[in-house]
């Protein structure tokens, strides 16, 4: 049942796992692909298709909405046999990283594959994106300049 806020815990459980495969690089989910005891089969509902997206933005985070640019997006969306869907969005060209991100989006619903996949691939992915933010971070904070304004004495 949604929460009074209107939320539905499970979208919301399934838009940070879509977020964490759509930024985990193509080798990583392939990898993780590979590491399955069993992959299941699945047919293409949608095959990877690339187009353009509108990025827009807002001044500051608040303010009015703007046209940023255009860039580059692949969507795919698979299903399995008992009828599960996944569906994968990514940034780029690469075709192979939609159709994985949609195969385990797809597990992801399913009670049977949800929590090894968790553990096995959405676990380690996101700690792997903290780190690698964190380094970023470390790398921007160091360089980091201090500006200060000089108080001139009165005349």
């Amino acid at each position: 049942m949604p929460e009074a806020t209107g939320t539905d815990p499970r979208s919301e459980a399934r838009q940070r796992w879509m977020g964490v495969l759509a930024r985990a690089g193509t080798d990583a989910l392939e990898a993780a692909w590979a590491g399955l005891a069993v992959r299941p089969g699945y047919r293409m509902l949608r095959p990877p298709e690339t187009g353009l997206v509108m990025v827009r933005g807002r001044t500051g985070g608040t303010g009015r909405d703007f046209n940023l640019g255009e860039m580059s997006a692949t969507r795919c969306a698979v299903q399995f046999e008992d009828g599960v869907i996944g569906i994968g969005y990514v940034a780029g060209r690469s075709a192979r990283h939609a159709e994985l991100a949609a195969a385990f989006d797809a597990m992801l619903q399913c009670d049977d594959w949800r929590e090894e996949v968790k553990e096995t691939v959405i676990a380690p992915l996101a700690q792997a994106e903290r780190a690698r933010r964190d380094t970023e971070r470390a790398g921007t904070e160091s360089s980091r300049v201090e500006f200060f304004t000089m108080v001139r004495g009165e005349d």
